[in-house]
């Protein structure tokens, strides 16, 4: 059992660390690409309980269940650990998520006490920068490195160009999407 646990939990934590920045390719890539019909419902304010990006977040749980499933099932082995890990990762990466996006974020559930963290006030804050304008940061828990390594990066162009004019302020003028406001309930 110990033996088992030796493999799968590092598996489950490289891949619940890895998930963010899956989570940050696919949404900067695509849902604010292709996917973009779908998940403008998340940038506009919700009626109901639900909205349609909802169903973005859901694709990877049936991958994760599949995977847990196989761990249970399978014949021992090291390739039934390392898919249990992988499916444990994502599970873990998908709660910690639903807790701090739609929970503390976007209130949908009841865990505002989180914002007295330090840590956790930042990630909101950048997810309200991406909020605020519809573009990077997209990555969510590393969202407020994101944002550091896009201001460095502005104020290195700002510098070369040397007309003052920041980049965000360039892309935002370029902007063919209204970016919404970052909504409670």
């Amino acid at each position: 059992m110990i033996a088992a646990a030796a493999i799968w939990v590092p598996v489950a934590l490289s891949v619940a660390a890895a998930m963010e920045l899956w989570a940050g390719l696919l949404h900067g890539r695509f849902w604010h690409g292709v996917l973009y019909p779908v998940h403008r419902s998340h940038h506009r304010k919700r009626h109901g309980r639900f909205e349609a990006n909802d169903a973005l977040s859901a694709l990877h749980a049936p991958i994760a269940i599949a995977m847990i499933l196989y761990g249970c099932v399978a014949a021992p082995g090291p390739l039934r650990e390392v898919v249990f890990g992988v499916g444990i990762g994502m599970t873990l990466f998908g709660v910690a998520y639903l807790v701090f996006h739609d929970g503390f974020v976007h209130g949908r559930l009841p865990v505002r006490w989180l914002g007295k963290v330090a840590l956790f006030a930042r990630i909101r804050d950048a997810h309200r920068v991406h909020h605020g304008r519809g573009a990077a940061p997209y990555g969510f828990f590393l969202g407020p490195q994101e944002l550091a390594a896009a201001r460095a990066r502005d104020r290195d162009r700002d510098h070369d160009r040397g007309d003052g004019v920041s980049a965000h302020a360039r892309a935002r003028a370029r902007s063919p999407r209204p970016s919404g406001r970052l909504r409670r309930g």
